[in-house]
């Protein structure tokens, strides 16, 4: 067998959006294309700002010697510097430079924090329902996954994450806005959050890291603001992306945001450029930093997003689902009609209708919609949605 039994097991928990992939194909292979609806993967579809383009070919037209060689492991000084600024406006901490790693993207920032704090068998709590690649990042680096149900509405239920702190709890890692369920954890969450963290840490004679992955932090609703997770507690570093706020998601770009205040800071630093490198990343690349870091607080037009989730909300509701209205990202995360959520995600299939189920997220009894899709596809899956409830209840 060429492949490890390790990675066998992985792909087998993978697999509903593997199968969802799969079924895709099929399906638009036997109906057409235009006739498949399809809200299974979170790929933007909206295009980058104008700027970007702009910034884009002022850049490939700089001939300046020495542009594309290599850098140092945390990413180019005025980029940094850039980002750093960016950070102090928008978390209300005097970042610098010092206190930023470029990264591969969000989930290669998860990795580089996760190997820097943990040794084998450390945990890392994680409410859920939560973005499945968590598991894998963990185990990436010998760690142990704990899940923390949240309460009824998705935000964070402390009692919860409470009851899985052990002596080897090293993390808390969370998601917000979240990716399935669109909640905003709100400031006094974060507040209780931090409180806790102080109690674990001192019961444990450890630190226990805050790590805050943002990628959808400029994606929100309604006014709705994402609470700075710097304000409460030091021992915090934020992951982030421009895969969702400047759709992306190909070009893998983002950074690590280090408290500034954080004890042992620099050691903790120097652990993760050094690890951005054993890691493989070497660097992030050096083409998209120069882009992003001039493009500080720029974002898509969210208002496409608010219009699509309004749509698909009244669309649902009127035919009889339960969910709680988003507050950020592009998800739905719906009550399934019946238990088995696996089940009714076939029963969505009929109706060339492509989900998937909460179980594959921590949340059993759920599905969870993608909505950065173009308005009509909502509209026309609208009747098969109700004709799939009809048929189950």
């Amino acid at each position: 067998m060429p492949v490890a039994e390790k990675i066998q097991n992985y792909m087998s928990k993978s697999s509903f959006i593997r199968e969802m992939f799969e079924a895709g194909a099929r399906l638009k292979a036997e109906v057409g294309p235009e006739n498949v609806y399809d809200f299974s993967l979170g790929n933007p579809d909206l295009e980058p700002p104008d700027e970007f383009n702009q910034v884009l070919h002022e850049l490939v037209d700089d001939a300046t010697p020495g542009r594309h060689g290599y850098m140092s492991n945390a990413g180019l000084p005025e980029v940094r510097g850039q980002v750093a600024a960016f950070a102090a406006r928008e978390y209300g901490q005097q970042f610098t430079a010092d206190d930023i790693v470029m990264t591969v993207g969000a989930g290669g920032a998860l990795n580089v924090v996760l190997k820097t704090i943990l040794d084998p068998g450390d945990e890392v709590i994680v409410p859920k329902p939560y973005f499945v690649e968590y598991d894998f990042y963990v185990d990436n680096h010998q760690g142990v996954i704990k899940q923390a149900r949240t309460n009824p509405d998705f935000t964070l239920n402390l009692d919860n994450v409470a009851a899985e702190a052990t002596d080897r709890t090293r993390a808390v890692m969370i998601n917000s806005p979240n990716n399935p369920t669109g909640v905003v954890y709100p400031e006094q969450n974060l507040r209780d959050l931090a409180e806790l963290m102080e109690k674990i840490s001192a019961r444990t004679g450890r630190p226990v890291m805050l790590i805050s992955d943002e990628p959808y932090r400029k994606i929100v609703y309604d006014g709705v603001q994402v609470p700075s997770v710097f304000t409460h507690y030091p021992y915090v570093v934020c992951v982030t992306s421009y895969s969702k706020d400047l759709s992306l998601p190909g070009e893998r770009i983002g950074f690590i945001a280090s408290h500034p205040d954080m004890p042992d800071k620099n050691l903790f630093m120097a652990g993760l450029i050094l690890n951005n490198r054993i890691l493989g990343y070497v660097n992030a690349p050096a083409l998209m930093q120069r882009i992003v870091g001039r493009l500080q607080g720029r974002h898509v037009d969210v208002d496409i997003y608010r219009r699509r989730r309004d749509l698909f909300v009244r669309g649902l509701q009127d035919a009889g689902y339960e969910l709680n209205v988003p507050q950020g990202a592009f998800y739905l995360f719906p009550r399934a009609p019946i238990e088995d959520d696996v089940a009714f995600i076939a029963v969505l299939q009929q109706e060339n209708i492509l989900a998937v189920p909460g179980s594959g997220f921590g949340g059993p009894g759920y599905f969870r919609l993608a909505y950065c899709v173009p308005e009509d596809v909502i509209e026309r899956s609208l009747p098969g949605f109700k004709r799939a409830r009809n048929q189950v209840i």
